[in-house]
């Protein structure tokens, strides 16, 4: 019986010692993975325009939740420069604009696989689902706003409505990304940075909290029709 246990045990430092950097940094996301139920932080959203050099900022509370059937639900309240909510499903994604009352409704069914790879970075997915839609790889150590974090990189292994590469800072202490990079187009000349501050996980974020709460007298827009 003391040989098995020796020999398991052998076995398992030696599966340790094997297991890399990005082996590592996958198994904390598996872990808080497992825990996830929903989030709130601040976060500032950034998109660059490469051809123009330019950028502009959005920033405001991101609200996440997961459902108990597993769908992602997010609400984004985008306070500065111009206040506007954002409200993503599995069926709808929402703009609503409160100076105007008008909200604008995107059916996204038909691009439930885009809206997946695009819900799914980082926050209740397991490395399972990151790896069955994307190649990852190991970028490396970093220490992102007084962070220890780890960088990875994962390149669709389908069309993603133009999505060349996403980088993900993810948090040596928590297992979540405290940074989001979407590089666009072949040359990745465009891109998005979403960085997430003041993170609390499960803190019982409410279902009311993930949807938008429109007056009656607002108006729908269909921009797709």
């Amino acid at each position: 019986m003391l040989r098995e246990v020796l020999i398991g045990l052998v076995y398992s430092l030696a599966g340790a010692a094997a297991a890399g950097p990005l082996e590592t940094t996958l198994a904390r996301v598996d872990q808080s993975a497992a825990m996830f139920r929903d989030l709130t932080a601040d976060l500032k959203k950034t998109h660059h325009v490469g051809v123009i050099n330019e950028d502009t900022e959005d920033s405001g509370v991101i609200y996440l939740k997961r459902s108990k059937s597993n769908v992602t639900l997010m609400r984004f309240d985008i306070q500065r420069p111009d206040p506007k909510q954002v409200a993503v499903d599995t069926r709808e994604a929402q703009i609503y604009y409160p100076k105007s009352n008008i909200v604008q409704v995107y059916d996204i069914a038909k691009y439930k696989k885009q809206a997946d790879l695009l819900l799914l970075l980082g926050f209740g997915t397991t490395s399972r689902e990151l790896q069955s839609a994307y190649m990852v790889s190991y970028g490396g150590p970093e220490a992102l706003n007084g962070q220890n974090t780890t960088r990875i990189e994962l390149r669709p292994k389908s069309d993603a409505a133009h999505l060349s590469k996403v980088e993900l800072w993810i948090s040596e202490t928590t297992g979540f990304p405290v940074q989001q990079k979407l590089y666009w187009g072949a040359d990745g000349g465009d891109y998005d940075v979403a960085a997430y501050s003041k993170m609390k996980v499960n803190s019982n974020v409410p279902d009311s909290a993930v949807k938008l709460e429109l007056p009656k007298s607002v108006k729908r827009e269909y921009p797709q029709r």
